[in-house]
């Protein structure tokens, strides 16, 4: 008898395993305009004309990036998929989009139906959380590709806004006051730097001002801000907004301003989680470098009218979000820190 897909490492018979296992989790998310299940050739949506009479499609992709490696270390892949969906869903927030849908791609090196079932179990309750459906997705198993407990995720995620209720940044003044929201830790952005400057120390190893092993510190999960944002919306005072990923406040805040401005900063506005300072004492990371890196504990910012943050502050209160006033527009470019130290000044 001759060679099987088996015999060259690929199981189908697996890779339908999983299907049978990640489907209670996908039910959860599902919608009404969801048409149909799992196993077409294309998930479809049946997007709502009478909520969205204009409407603009608002499309994002990203993965997780290297805070993989922490996972396969931990053997822990329970939250991965989680990051996967937050990256994509607050990136097209940011233009007042609900997301609708997301669909997700697995590369493995050897389909384990059991770990894949708790990445996508992941993706799931991340979908959960940004109320849009997991309509479909792939898993392609690729040996000698991937090592056989190795795998890569990615994933995009639709949304939709009226064409008259996009938020583009266009009505951003010199004035305008910056609310942030905490961010649960690094969320998915420099572990090329943190694994550097952690990688001579054990994932397990407890530092007394994190609290807890540096391993659950480092992995827990990117925070999805879509259920609250989506609430303040339609009160008309969020004038622009930016999600803090890879380039930090630095270069993500500068994105929705309009030319001719900028804005400053002041970080001892708001509480730093300990994992940033640990980064920095550590690696002795120069101070632009952490902004330009992390984000440093904001995970999302708004722009608002300075009559409007009482309100705005007030309704996230109500929400259960933190928020903090964490700077202002200014005429330049860029962001300017307030603190020349960049925010070691300590807090009154």
């Amino acid at each position: 008898m001759g060679y099987s897909y088996r015999d060259a490492g690929v199981d189908i018979q697996a890779g339908n395993e999983v299907v049978e296992r990640i489907k209670p989790a996908v039910a959860r998310t599902l919608r009404p305009e969801v048409l149909g299940g799992l196993g077409g050739f294309g998930g479809l949506f049946k997007l709502d004309l009478t909520r969205y009479p204009n409407p603009v499609l608002v499309s994002g992709t990203d993965g997780v990036g290297t805070k993989l490696r922490l996972a396969f270390q931990m053997n822990r892949h329970d939250s991965i998929g989680q990051d996967a969906v937050a990256m994509c869903v607050n990136d097209i927030l940011v233009q007042g989009a609900e997301p609708l849908y997301f669909l997700d791609y697995l590369a493995v090196g050897k389909v384990e139906p059991k770990r894949l079932a708790e990445v996508v179990g992941g993706v799931a309750r991340g979908c959960e959380m940004a109320g849009c459906a997991l309509i479909g997705g792939e898993t392609a198993e690729m040996p000698g590709f991937y090592g056989e407990d190795e795998y890569d995720i990615a994933g995009f995620s639709v949304g939709v806004v009226n064409q008259d209720q996009l938020i583009d940044g266009s009505k951003i003044r010199v004035g305008d006051l910056l609310i942030g929201l905490p961010s649960s830790g690094l969320h998915s952005n420099g572990y090329s730097l943190a694994r550097k400057i952690f990688a001579t120390y054990s994932l397990d190893e407890l530092f007394p001002e994190l609290g807890e092993p540096l391993g659950e510190a480092l992995l827990r999960p990117t925070r999805i801000y879509v259920r609250s944002i989506l609430s303040l919306l339609p009160g008309g005072q969020i004038l622009g907004m930016a999600h803090i990923t890879g380039g930090g406040l630095t270069d993500n805040v500068p994105r929705i301003l309009p030319e001719g401005l900028g804005v400053r900063i002041d970080p001892s506005a708001w509480e730093r989680p300990p994992i940033f300072e640990l980064l920095q004492r550590l690696g002795d990371v120069d101070w632009s470098e952490m902004y330009r890196t992390f984000n440093m504990g904001i995970g999302f910012v708004l722009i608002v009218r300075e009559e409007d943050k009482d309100c705005v502050c007030s309704k996230l209160d109500e929400l259960g979000e933190k928020s903090f006033i964490i700077g202002s527009v200014v005429r330049g470019e860029g962001v300017a820190y307030e603190d020349s130290n960049f925010g070691i000044r300590s807090r009154e």
